[in-house]
């Protein structure tokens, strides 16, 4: 006597159930897997933009905040320190040509920013990455000399910047401090991390 139709109908509930069980634990696999390339909460919110209320600034103070894990220095700058950087001719990039430093939407001129009085700038020093300091004194006061009309001092290495992130001659940094791409969400109020043209 022959078991031979028996036989297939097991093999088929077998092959179709393992099939079955098989698939949904690709599924269950491959699920977690997916999900892992989404970026977390913490990558989510440390490249979020921020936003920034510079309306109790006053003329020479200077704000800081963090955007994508970098400091990012927001500082009112007040007539005299506008006039010092129309003035100031030792600078390596003093038009800014250097187009990865800054988004085409920031006009080129000594104040490099959308809003003259106020310059938004990464505090990372193009040379190797320090932090510079931050010096608004003019002159010898500042510890920089009588040619220092105020900016930015990193004593790593030395690099000088004036107030609008501009690199002077004789330092080791190659450029210019990068501006971050930002906007005015008001007259008060920045958005840094988000350009102009996308807001």
């Amino acid at each position: 006597m022959s078991n031979d139709g028996v036989n297939k109908g097991r093999r088929r509930l077998l092959i179709g159930a393992t099939s079955a069980v098989g698939a949904v634990g690709a599924v269950g696999a491959a699920v977690p897997f997916v999900a892992s390339w989404n970026p977390s909460a913490k990558a989510k919110t440390a490249g979020a933009p921020v936003k920034v209320d510079v309306s109790k600034l006053e003329p020479g103070q200077q704000t800081v905040v963090k955007w994508r894990g970098k400091p990012v220095w927001i500082v009112r700058r007040g007539e005299e320190a506008l006039a010092n950087l129309a003035k100031l001719d030792n600078l390596q990039d003093p038009n800014s040509e250097n187009a990865a430093q800054q988004p085409d939407y920031i006009p080129k001129t000594p104040a490099r920013a959308l809003r003259e009085d106020i310059a938004v700038l990464v505090g990372i020093c193009t040379h190797l990455g320090c932090s510079p300091t931050y010096l608004p004194e003019v002159g010898v006061a500042s510890g920089q000399g009588e040619d220092w009309v105020g900016g930015y001092y990193c004593p790593c290495h030395g690099s000088r910047f004036d107030l609008s992130g501009r690199v002077m001659n004789a330092s080791p940094a190659p450029s210019n401090l990068v501006i971050p791409p930002h906007h005015y969400e008001s007259d008060n109020v920045i958005i840094v991390g988000v350009d102009q043209e996308t807001a």
